[in-house]
């Protein structure tokens, strides 16, 4: 049967799937259909899989896309961490070796996640939460959370540590994603606060939890997740300004309060002047950028990873990359996120039902702006927050969560 007013052939990513499935977002517009007005004043929604195109497809370009980013981390932080990891363990092979055991565990979260049906998944949106704030408790608490350098990110032990703040952002995906569709056909009738407003509650909780680590990285991303979920869900444009620009006004407060956290937000629009104190890590990744010219030094043959640049298998490992692989290896690393974030909206504009979009969206926003985030900082666009390159950098909790995560994200594919 064809779309009266698309003109499109067979059923949109919404019709015919229930009042559930069929109803339009709140706001008047949204990522899954536009409002219109048929007959007496009646409203529909209006698919846009014909616009968008279908998911259908996008599951090999994902495949492909995640395991050139994996290997390319494998790569990258052997080339980054040799050295350090051969004055401090004995073994230049230390962190690699901890890399790949991760990327594992991570690969078989994948594979689940792939393989099951992901409505399953939508009983622990709630439970899930629960879990991730009582998580992020329980890293405040003296003794129990495990702080390095200042912060309290981590619990475990020396040799085990689990980041709760990389489970929040998955659990804010899935809560989110369960909220809004829920509360979606009543958000018709009794507004944008109804539907959105326990997101825009959840993640001022989990914000202000992190932001007590302190973490303004993580903040950043799950500020991203909720704006561009229900932005997603139709949230009308003036409060979504309303709500970036109250953001912004706190994220200020909070970095004026604290004037270590206002010296490193600052210290990018003239890292030079403090190259030997708060722009020291931002000179260090963009000497390491520009070293690299055109096509880089080489694999293996970086000067920064001897010590000179700070965390260079982690938050910076974008500076090594351009160092040994060059202009060229540098942008086509970061085109391969925006190919990811492209993938990933046909897969949610291509999702059967809209539990399944909102699930897309919030984990393609994620990934995706976690990327721009970290190449932002280290090429000196934005302030220097802290936060893993996906799928790149060393890391064990964000890199096994990003890999379930993207597992959600081809099962949505693999099945639109």
């Amino acid at each position: 049967m064809r779309d009266p007013v698309t003109g499109a052939g067979g059923t949109g990513a919404l019709a015919a799937r229930g009042p559930r499935a069929a109803a339009a977002p709140v706001g008047g517009a949204g990522l899954f259909g536009t409002r219109r007005r048929s007959g007496a004043g009646a409203r529909r929604a209006v698919p846009v899989r014909s616009v968008a195109g279908s998911g259908r497809g996008a599951l090999p370009a994902l495949l492909l896309i995640l395991a050139v980013l994996a290997l390319t981390g494998l790569v990258m932080v052997m080339s980054s961490s040799a050295v350090l990891s051969l004055q401090q363990y004995g073994t230049p092979w230390h962190e690699l070796e901890r890399q790949a055991l991760w990327l594992a565990i991570g690969t078989v979260g994948f594979f689940v996640a792939l393989r099951t049906d992901r409505r399953s998944w939508r009983r622990f949106a709630r439970p899930g939460m629960v879990v991730a704030v009582v998580m992020l408790l329980a890293v405040l608490v003296p003794h129990v959370g495990v702080r390095v350098g200042g912060a309290s990110r981590w619990l475990g032990t020396s040799s085990l540590r689990v980041q709760p703040s990389e489970l929040a952002k998955l659990a804010l995906v899935f809560f989110a994603a369960d909220t809004l569709d829920r509360r979606a056909d009543q958000g018709a009738r009794r507004g944008w606060r109804y539907q959105m407003g326990p997101v825009l509650a959840m993640v001022g909780i989990l914000a202000t939890l992190v932001m007590a680590q302190p973490d303004m990285g993580t903040t950043t991303v799950l500020v991203v997740i909720a704006l561009a979920m229900v932005g997603t869900a139709g949230l009308p444009a003036k409060p979504f300004a309303a709500i970036l620009a109250t953001g912004g006004v706190l994220g200020m407060l909070m970095a004026v309060v604290a004037p270590y956290r206002w010296r490193r937000l600052t210290a990018f629009v003239h890292p030079f002047r403090h190259a030997s104190g708060s722009g020291f890590q931002s000179v260090q990744g963009l000497i390491a950028l520009g070293s690299g010219r055109l096509v880089g030094k080489g694999i293996g043959s970086s000067l920064a990873s001897w010590g000179y640049l700070p965390n260079a298998s982690t938050d910076f490992i974008f500076a090594i990359v351009g160092e040994e692989t060059g202009l060229i290896g540098a942008l086509l690393l970061a085109g391969l996120y925006l190919v990811l974030g492209v993938v990933g909206v046909r897969i949610a504009c291509g999702a059967r039902d809209r539990f399944s979009g909102y699930l897309a969206a919030g984990i393609t926003a994620w990934l995706v702006g976690q990327a721009l985030i970290n190449i932002g900082a280290v090429v000196g666009l934005l302030p220097v927050t802290g936060v893993p390159l996906p799928f790149v950098s060393f890391g064990g909790s964000s890199l096994v969560v990003e890999l379930f995560a993207a597992g959600v994200l081809a099962n949505i594919a693999r099945r639109p």
